[in-house]
């Protein structure tokens, strides 16, 4: 039970959202025609408003519009192992699979551009971070892992006061028992949409060189919600020693919306030379602070004391003794200094947890939650007319991105990412394309958890472009992300003499469909 604080901390880090493609906050795939060749930092195209914003002053005079839909789902899988959860009641392995499923249906992106004369004036709306919700009906394994500790704090804590009693009551079978055994229920889901509308203009000085300049207001809006109730040690639920009157008293639950604006700078260069076509775009991090909206529920262990007290006098009661004395006994017994001692620790621990676990959910705060920085630099080579092959290379910012409590110190550096493709017009009719990305992340043991975590990845991507007529291009992709196994080891102790490891196996599993029409006027 001295560990019951953890619960809420697990459930208040649960920003459990859907990255897609690009950095930890950053969804890079804004267009299809990204989706069907994941290398377009270097194209020319009205993509580019987002991906190569200076080489869309190359199109030619005239409105330029791009309307996009994308499907995404994705699953996330979390094994761990632990000694512990042999001790729960409806489950004695030591083994968990945790499942996590997030959904974005309708994922949308405008782009549209007016050029006129060596100016294009463009802007663009999309969804640049988060995109979806993600589900864990059965809550998480560092859920299970708490609630598993708990059980074997509370046995340890009841052991204590039947020595100082010279009976076995709170380790009687009836109630904690002395084995740590527990069952509990749980869910996690975690909802964060990145809104984003960006205006800038691009001027070309010649034929062969364009500069952009622009900015792009990001509204954040999240949600959290998750719980743990229903906790129980041995044949105990847990609420009747924290509050016998309110069922609910032990149960924890999260329920914060997260709001908040911020603005990114945006400057690109684009420089054609040949058949060859190079392009630079930087964003400047986004400040961004999120206000906090919430109607928690935790529970409070001030009333352990009075209520261990109660449950002393109706036993002694029971044993022929009047109340008065049943209530001296209490007192004398429960002063004991080994108890007074454990408990005094045990709410010790608990408030200070509890409010270094609410800082973050707590309503009416500010949280810092920085958008990173981004590098973009692409090659473009046209060796033949109808065949176009890029290369590009991401750098996102995020040991320089603040984060809740500097969270962003845990990395070790930040993402990395390179992508090459090609696209061939096969006809006048259809043009074909792939392509590939990495993306590799500067994660840690101290950072990764299953609340909010990625892995490494390699994705893969088909897709077509249908010219409908002179004016009307039709973009249809499919792309897949493979994502790597990333393992982490706890050694927790239990007590001096007791150590036991908790094992985490992390991984993912991404889908993208998309659907889009480039439209000139």
């Amino acid at each position: 039970m001295n560990k019951l604080k953890l619960v809420l901390i697990a459930l208040l880090l649960g920003s459990i959202t859907p990255a897609i493609a690009g950095g930890l906050l950053t969804n890079t795939n804004q267009n299809v025609a990204f989706d069907r060749m994941l290398s377009r930092d270097a194209s020319i195209g009205i993509d580019g408003v987002y991906s190569n914003p200076a080489g869309v002053a190359f199109l030619g005079d005239g409105i330029h519009l791009s309307l996009n839909w994308q499907l995404v789902f994705q699953s996330r899988t979390i094994k761990n192992n632990y000694p512990l959860f042999a001790r729960n009641q409806e489950n004695n392995s030591t083994e968990r699979e945790f499942r996590g499923h997030a959904f974005a249906p309708v994922l949308p992106s405008i782009q549209a551009a007016y050029n006129w004369k060596n100016f294009s004036f463009q802007t663009m709306f999309g969804v640049t971070g988060g995109g979806g919700k993600c589900t864990f009906d059965n809550g998480l394994g560092s859920f299970e892992k708490i609630v598993s500790e708990t059980a074997a704090g509370a046995t340890e804590l009841a052991g204590v006061v039947d020595h100082a009693l010279g009976t076995k009551l709170f380790t009687s079978d009836k109630m904690f028992g002395d084995k740590g055994t527990y069952s509990f229920n749980s869910f996690m889901r975690g909802r964060q949409y990145y809104y984003s509308l960006s205006l800038g203009t691009a001027y070309k000085m010649n034929k062969n060189l364009a500069f952009y300049a622009g900015i792009r207001g990001v509204y954040a809006l999240s949600n959290y919600y998750g719980y743990v109730r229903d906790i129980k040690v041995g044949n105990m639920p847990l609420y009747q020693v924290l509050d016998p009157s309110k069922t609910n008293a032990a149960d924890i639950e999260l329920n914060c919306d997260q709001t908040g604006t911020g603005f990114t700078p945006i400057l690109g260069i684009d420089y054609k030379l040949g058949r060859w076509n190079f392009a630079a775009k930087y964003e400047f991090k986004t400040r961004m602070r999120l206000k906090n909206e919430s109607v928690n529920q935790a529970p409070s262990i001030g009333n352990l004391a009075d209520n261990l007290s109660a449950v002393v006098v109706k036993a002694a009661m029971a044993n022929n003794m009047s109340q008065a004395q049943a209530i001296e006994y209490a007192t004398q017994k429960l002063g004991n200094k080994e108890v007074v001692g454990a408990m005094g620790m045990l709410k010790n621990q608990f408030d200070s947890k509890l409010a270094e676990a609410t800082g973050e959910f707590e309503d009416g705060k500010s949280i810092a939650g920085d958008i990173p920085a981004l590098l973009t630099v692409g090659i473009s080579y046209n060796p033949i007319d109808p065949l176009r092959i890029n290369a590009g290379f991401h750098y996102f910012y995020d040991r320089q991105a603040t984060s809740y409590n500097h969270k962003e110190d845990k990395l070790k550096r930040g993402t990395v990412e390179y992508n090459a493709g090609a696209e061939f017009d096969a006809n006048k009719f259809i043009t074909v394309s792939a392509g590939w990305q990495k993306t590799s992340y500067g994660m840690t043991p101290e950072y990764m958890n299953d609340k909010s975590f990625v892995t490494s990845s390699n994705s893969l991507a088909a897709g077509a472009c249908l010219h409908v007529s002179k004016k009307i291009d039709v973009n249809i992709a499919y792309f897949h992300t493979f994502y790597s196994h990333y393992k982490t080891n706890e050694d927790i102790s239990l007590s001096n003499s007791q150590k036991i490891t908790y094992n985490s196996d992390y991984t993912r599993n991404n889908n993208v469909f998309g659907v889009g029409v480039d439209i000139k006027l």
